[in-house]
């Protein structure tokens, strides 16, 4: 049984940066594709972005493209979300997932992932 928590959430102000890291236990972290999505509050769990087992392949939400990147380190067993120019709308619970079922990109929703953490907040103030 794998395991995924999220770190690195908090409280930021519009403009700034943050990076959102989760670490894999219980399995290496390579055995899996891995994505982020957000939860804003009253919406629909939606993607970020998500990443090819190895790295080699990802894949944004369109309009998140340039602000956003994810990355991942096997050897440390970590996945990253990096996020600059933060806004208001930015605002949510980020969670990360892993599908242990595929070894690249390509499914852009919930149904493509079985399993979740926990989620870390973040807001973003104006």
């Amino acid at each position: 049984q794998v395991t995924l928590v999220e770190s690195g959430g908090g409280l930021v102000q519009a403009g700034d940066s943050l990076r959102l890291s989760c670490t894999v236990s219980g399995r290496s972290a390579s055995n899996y594709v891995m994505g982020w999505f957000r939860q804003a509050p009253g919406k629909e769990r939606e993607f970020v972005a998500e990443i090819s087992r190895m790295g080699g392949s990802k894949a944004y939400e369109n309009s998140e493209k340039g602000r956003i990147a994810i990355s991942r380190d096997n050897t440390k067993n970590t996945l990253y979300l990096q996020i600059v120019s933060l806004k208001p709308e930015d605002t949510g619970v980020y969670y990360c997932a892993a599908d242990s079922r595929r070894k690249m990109v390509g499914v852009q929703t919930t149904e493509g992932y079985d399993y979740w953490g926990q989620g870390t907040q973040v807001t973003v103030s104006s």
